[in-house]
């Protein structure tokens, strides 16, 4: 089973979703709560119920994918992993919209400083993990991300951007990774 986190604002039905559960089979795609300290828990259930063997993670989801390979021993892909939430997400406090619904959730200050308790330290998962990153990234800057897990298996792209929009052309990278 793979468990696919979005990243903040997003949902579970997004397009990297459809994609994903149109190339492997059994992918769980929720829609992640907004609360760090909802979130985590609900991940972690999901992981242990479902026998997950592979998270995938993007963005905030990607840190908190991160969080869960190292606390849970979980194969892991990160896909432009946000490192430092805690920071980049600081603009967003305030009442903001899910990118599929358009429904308004309220981001606090609380929630970004709850987000400091699952940062993991450099070298910390002991599971296999894979980064992907493109350097066109606007949103994230791609060598934190390259830094934090450069004793890991990182792949940097020339282009792109933060939504990872050809993720198709790394599927069968991530299968071999899954299945390795």
């Amino acid at each position: 089973m793979i468990l696919y986190i979005h990243g903040f604002a997003s949902c579970g039905n997004s397009n990297k979703t459809k994609l994903l559960r149109e190339n492997f089979n059994k992918v769980l795609c929720p829609d992640v709560p907004v609360d760090p300290d909802e979130a985590i828990p609900f991940l972690q259930k999901l992981v242990i119920a479902n026998d997950v063997s592979l998270i995938i993670g993007s963005s905030l989801g990607g840190f908190y994918a991160a969080h869960l390979a190292q606390k849970l021993d979980v194969k892991v892909v990160l896909l432009n992993p946000s490192t430092q939430p805690f920071i980049t997400l600081a603009p967003y406090i305030g009442t903001n919209e899910f990118f599929c619904s358009g429904e308004k959730f309220e981001w606090t200050r609380e929630h970004v400083n709850k987000l400091m308790t699952y940062a993991i330290s450099k070298n910390s998962i002991k599971a296999p993990v894979l980064v992907l990153l493109q350097k066109g990234d606007e949103v994230l800057d791609y060598t934190q991300a390259e830094a934090v897990y450069e004793n890991y298996e990182v792949v940097v792209q020339e282009g792109g951007n933060h939504r990872f929009e050809n993720l198709d052309e790394y599927l069968e990278r991530i299968s071999k990774f899954k299945d390795a």
